[in-house]
């Protein structure tokens, strides 16, 4: 702003106003209201497929003038927090029921602003080819975190192997079991954990994309959450305060594209659908 009414001493009132009103149209309509025009807007993602999938991101967003910087991180609890800190612009990992709980934790001012994808929480088993096969006393992991664990129960309650205290939400923990017919050992682990615990389970509820770091696929899955009016889509995230900014639709649309859905498909081959 100096460097630009340095050079106009000499502009009539008219001309000088004509100038403010250019650069403010400039700060409304510029890729990044509140960030320089050469600084990147950086997103926190999980390491590992997502990263494919946001480079792709990456270059639908610079066809709009807008610079994305990816920042990397290998578990649920930072993402969110880093955000709040204002060390990241947005992050995209994370689903509803999740950062309802973190908001509820934590008292983070943090908002959805577009979906990303799904990804269907299933049971693995290297060791049994249906649920069916679980004996009793079987041995079965689930995540440990609320939002997740909650969801794992639901989905053993689906398959007939426990029972859920009548109205029990999506945040059920072990102490909302009543009836556990097989007798089963409930292991509760990190979502981080607990596929690549498999060999030493029965079988594991696992996030699927977790399932794939770990070496889990479709032959492993002897059941899953249904798709239909799934709560589980996941979305970019941003703090509040920034949720008008113009930068915030300009990365909605460029993850929610054709470009990027070819790509999504291809790394998470089929076990993860576009949410948009």
């Amino acid at each position: 702003m100096k460097k630009i009414f340095g050079n106009t001493i000499s502009l009539t009132r008219r001309a000088g106003l004509t100038a403010l009103l250019a650069v403010a149209a400039a700060g409304v309509t510029g890729v990044a209201a509140g960030h320089a025009a050469d600084k990147a807007i950086k997103v926190g993602i999980i390491s590992g497929e997502d990263e494919d999938v946001w480079r792709e991101v990456t270059k639908q967003a610079a066809k709009s003038g807008l610079k994305i910087e990816t920042v990397i991180f290998n578990d649920y609890t930072q993402p969110n927090e880093a955000l709040e800190r204002g060390e990241i612009d947005a992050n995209a990992f994370q689903h509803k029921p999740y950062l309802d709980n973190q908001i509820k934790q934590h008292g983070y001012k943090i908002v959805p602003v577009g979906y990303t994808g799904v990804w269907p929480i299933g049971l693995y088993s290297k060791t049994h080819k249906t649920v069916a096969d679980l004996k009793e006393g079987a041995q079965v992991g689930v995540p440990n975190d609320p939002s997740n664990e909650g969801r794992a129960l639901r989905l053993l309650q689906n398959e007939g192997l426990i029972k859920l205290k009548d109205g029990t939400g999506i945040l059920a923990t072990l102490a909302d079991v009543t009836e556990n017919p097989k007798k089963l050992t409930i292991k509760e682990l990190d979502a981080g954990i607990v596929g690549r615990s498999i060999d030493d389970l029965d079988a594991a509820v696992v996030n699927t994309d977790w399932a794939l770091k770990a070496g889990l696929g479709p032959d492993n899955r002897i059941a899953q959450e249904p798709i239909a009016d799934n709560p589980y889509r996941n979305f970019i995230a941003v703090k509040q305060a920034d949720e008008s900014q113009p930068w915030v639709k300009q990365i909605v649309a460029a993850y929610q594209n054709d470009s990027v859905k070819a790509v999504f498909e291809k790394v998470y081959r089929g076990t993860g659908l576009s949410a948009y």
